[in-house]
């Protein structure tokens, strides 16, 4: 019989640093898609809260930290970090296995990203807290600021190896520019 063994969306591929960037593989724990049933959003968001301390977040914002409520679509939210209660008036899917999540830190944290995604993520737009689905490379994803040159970036796990390829290109290309003094 064949024994299996569990590894992370991300096994073998980090950490890893290039130039002035850190990339981490960021383990989600537990992780569940809450969809709230029409007109159900405020009940779902209190009993979030009463339970987890989290509401159901804004469009294209985040709420708490551990856990935490991340948007991640038109009436969607993934609960990260705590096991999500039972919710009367909301659908709710385990996806603790569906994503990989890789944080990026360092001074040119934006200039990588802005080689993948074409949303604006300069600090005066894209703040601390918020999130947007958005293409990365040729990706659906996920990106959310985590504080000044941090962002949290995740793909479907299944897409891990590809995301950090167009990643590390990404970040040689702004490494051998720095290093050229262009």
């Amino acid at each position: 019989m064949v024994k299996l063994i569990a590894k992370s969306p991300c096994a073998g591929l980090l950490p890893k640093t290039i130039g002035t960037v850190t990339f981490t593989e960021i383990d989600g724990g537990k992780m569940t898609l809450v969809a709230p049933f029409a007109g159900r959003k405020k009940s779902v968001s209190d009993a979030l809260k009463s339970s987890i301390s989290v509401g159901f977040p804004a469009p294209n914002r985040t709420s708490g930290t551990t856990p935490r409520a991340v948007w991640c679509g038109r009436g969607k939210a993934l609960i990260i970090g705590a096991d999500c209660p039972d919710l009367e008036g909301a659908a709710c899917v385990d996806h603790s296995d569906a994503w990989a999540i890789v944080q990026i830190d360092g001074a040119d944290a934006t200039a990588i990203l802005a080689r993948l995604t074409p949303i604006d993520l300069r600090a005066s737009t894209f703040k601390r807290g918020h999130t947007a689905r958005t293409l990365i490379g040729h990706m659906t994803g996920g990106i959310t600021r985590l504080g000044v040159q941090s962002f949290e970036v995740m793909v479907m796990r299944s897409m891990a190896a590809t995301l950090m390829h167009d990643l590390t290109q990404a970040a040689q290309n702004i490494a051998a520019q720095a290093d050229s003094g262009d």
